[in-house]
């Protein structure tokens, strides 16, 4: 792997984005600010494994853009009901969201030479949304910190967990203790499940939700649900 991906750790710089992002949760791109100073090479090795999958050698040969897919809504529609395209299309339409915006906060583009390893850091970021769905976890505070919770136990990158891991002690202040039970229950499903990074996205699309989660040993988010639906109720 070219030296020029590697990335050194930068804790001040992280530091200053974790307190903006406190004091303005809407500033999403903080978050990418985080991982990128605190990720190291957490990356590179994740990527040096997806090369080493036959996905990933398919993938890479095939110069395949997770992002033209997703951002695809009518090919989406398509699909049969039941199926993860369909979930994902009506999560991201629900939530008035798309593929884009990840795209807009990230901005990944300019550091990169490799042009595997920048399709590959293109992909982690575009199937986000995807494991929103198959996870189970909202797009709710709780449920992203559950989901980074899950996140970091894929990939082991440290922004991600420093995140998770100071949202959680957040919202414990905020909801209570139980929210620590479900992040932690989020985490070791991330350790249980298959490895998400390295699954053929595309063709899964067309495959039926439970079939998908079943083939991914994705565990139900039972906790975090619960305690969603005590606060909706409460």
């Amino acid at each position: 792997m070219a030296d020029d991906n590697r990335q050194r750790m930068q804790p001040l710089v992280a530091a200053r984005a974790l307190k903006t992002l406190i004091n303005d949760p809407e500033r999403t791109e903080q978050v990418f600010v985080i991982i990128r100073a605190m990720s190291g090479n957490s990356l590179q090795k994740a990527y040096a494994r997806f090369r080493t999958t036959e996905t990933g050698q398919s993938i890479l040969a095939e110069n395949r853009q997770l992002l033209e897919t997703l951002q695809n809504r009518e090919a989406l529609r398509a699909l049969p009901a039941g199926s993860l395209g369909r979930a994902y299309l009506q999560f991201v339409e629900s939530e008035n969201i798309s593929a884009d915006g990840l795209v807009a906060a990230s901005n990944y583009e300019s550091e990169m030479t490799d042009p595997g390893f920048h399709l590959y850091a293109n992909r982690m970021r575009d199937m986000h949304d995807l494991w929103h769905v198959v996870t189970g976890y909202g797009r709710d505070t709780f449920g992203e910190a559950c989901l980074l919770a899950f996140t970091y136990a894929q990939t082991r990158n440290r922004g991600v967990g420093i995140i998770a891991l100071v949202a959680m002690i957040k919202l414990s202040r905020e909801i209570g203790a139980g929210v620590r039970g479900a992040v932690w229950q989020a985490y070791r499903a991330g350790r249980n499940a298959a490895w998400m990074p390295a699954q053929d996205w595309e063709a899964l699309l067309a495959e039926p939700l439970e079939s998908v989660r079943q083939h991914l040993n994705i565990q139900p988010p039972g906790r975090y649900q619960i305690i969603s639906t005590q606060m909706v109720t409460a």
